[in-house]
């Protein structure tokens, strides 16, 4: 049995709901299993600690998650065309994993989602990429093969699924296929390296 770390922060439940998505496309491939993790926020003022388990949702993520992994989805909504602080100080805390190499080798997925239809979706993708490259992870985006990709009228990128948060809130039926390719194909890649 293979695990994907679906990795996200959500501060109003629209990333939330794309992981979901994602984890059922993970779940839709035999032999692989859906882990889900967050991160906790951060004070712009102070140092503040969090609960160890938050009161609900994905438990808080640790750095055995990502070594046990054997492949990742890293969510956030975009902020000013980057990820949220909250994610970007959980990377910054993986050095150790760096200097292992415990990254290297594995597939790796971004998603992300927006309140505006030009709001840095692509931007934001990238960015949470970066980090992902640096730890020497395999990127995979969602192919055009992908028939959702070329019909929505909403989110999604080649990049990786996308969201536009309108006021109701609610994934499209393209974003959520969008989502659940990218798990499957997170999952699939994975089997495929570890039989490799």
């Amino acid at each position: 049995m293979i695990k994907i770390l679906i990795l996200y922060f959500s501060r109003h439940g629209a990333t939330t709901a794309m992981a979901n998505h994602i984890a059922r496309g993970v779940e839709s491939v035999h032999g692989a299993e859906a882990v889900l993790r967050t991160v906790p926020d951060i004070s712009a003022v102070c140092e503040k600690t969090a609960e160890r388990i938050p009161a609900s949702g994905a438990i808080y993520a640790t750095l055995d998650d990502l070594k046990q992994c054997d492949g990742l989805a890293l969510g956030s909504p975009t902020h000013f065309g980057n990820m949220a602080a909250p994610l970007k100080y959980f990377l910054d805390s993986t050095t150790e994993l760096w200097l292992s190499g415990a990254l290297v080798g594995k597939p790796a997925g971004v998603f992300t989602s927006t309140g505006s239809l030009h709001g840095g979706q692509e931007s934001t993708l990238l960015s949470m990429m970066l980090p992902l490259m640096h730890q020497g992870m395999v990127l995979l985006g969602v192919p055009y093969t992908e028939a959702a990709l070329s019909e929505t009228r909403s989110g999604g990128t080649p990049y990786g699924p996308s969201h536009l948060a309108t006021d109701l809130g609610e994934l499209t039926a393209h974003e959520k296929a969008l989502c659940k390719a990218l798990g499957a194909r997170l999952a699939k890649t994975a089997l495929l390296l570890k039989q490799a």
